[in-house]
């Protein structure tokens, strides 16, 4: 790796990690549906910005617009939605090591959807992850009753990501462009929010504070287009596999903050699940684990 890789890589873990806690924020006089509808017009737009600067491909096929309202749906919506509902019962940083259990959750996509072999090693890599979740979460599941259904949004939330992935890997592969079609998705995104808010009878407000519209700015400028920009650049530069290893490092960074700010106490079920999850996460990514 060049130092400029160790940049992009810098980009990536303090975008993802320090996301959490700012989307706690967002959940409060505000729907969440409504809170998604700013995020993703304001990183669309900027996506869109990126893409006329650098002189990237924006416009799409018909088919790349319904590739594009998927991943509005799947990958810059809902799976956001359920996490918004999912934080109003859970610290940020045990909604961070749920979001990186994706790899796990890919490995079993793969066998359902393309038939893909479930190795040893990846069987290992899922029981370790899995297991380690189930311990970091104890603790809450047996002092609340909401913590279960938290938990359960937090893996809906997992698999919606997830099936984005897969659509957004599937029209790669018909060489759709990337940041032309996430610049897009991010715009269906809102308005796919915003026809759930009007269903729902939500106001369309803004909490006028500063935690709720910085948070808002870091979400939709730091976390959603930079940080995703970084990635997107480092998966070119380094491949996906060296690229991946930044799921294994945001996850301690959020419970950290989540320590400091928010006074998440560690007991010795997360000191034993955090280690699982983490090690589950590397074994997924190791040659052999993937069929």
């Amino acid at each position: 790796m060049k130092p400029f890789d160790f940049v992009l890589y810098g980009f990536v873990v303090i975008g993802w990690s320090s996301s959490w806690l700012p989307l706690k924020w967002q959940v409060g006089t505000v729907a969440p549906e409504v809170s998604l509808i700013w995020r993703f017009l304001i990183a669309g737009s900027l996506m869109f910005f990126i893409g006329w600067l650098t002189k990237r491909r924006l416009a799409l096929p018909l088919w790349g617009h319904g590739v594009a309202m998927a991943l509005g749906v799947f990958l810059f919506s809902t799976n956001f939605a359920l996490f918004y509902y999912a934080s109003q019962s859970l610290a940020s940083g045990l909604l961070a090591v749920v979001f990186a259990s994706a790899s796990l959750v890919n490995l079993f996509y793969g066998a359902v959807l393309f038939r893909t072999p479930i190795r040893r090693l990846g069987l290992l890599a899922a029981i370790l992850g899995f297991g380690g979740i189930l311990l970091l979460y104890w603790p809450e599941i047996e002092s609340s009753r909401g913590a279960i259904g938290a938990l359960a949004l937090c893996l809906c939330g997992t698999f919606s990501f997830c099936t984005g992935n897969m659509i957004s890997s599937a029209a790669q592969r018909r060489d759709l462009p990337v940041i032309g079609s996430t610049a897009w998705g991010m715009l269906y995104g809102a308005g796919f929010m915003l026809i759930v808010s009007l269903l729902r009878g939500h106001e369309l407000t803004i909490e006028l504070s500063w935690r709720y519209i910085g948070g808002g700015m870091w979400l939709a400028v730091f976390s959603s287009v930079l940080a995703f920009s970084a990635y997107l650049t480092l998966l070119g530069r380094i491949g996906a596999s060296r690229a991946a290893y930044a799921t294994v490092i945001f996850p301690p960074f959020a419970l950290l903050i989540s320590t400091f700010v928010e006074g998440y106490a560690w007991t010795s079920f997360a000191l034993i699940g955090l280690p699982l999850v983490l090690l589950g996460i590397i074994t997924i990514n190791l040659r052999g684990a993937r069929g």
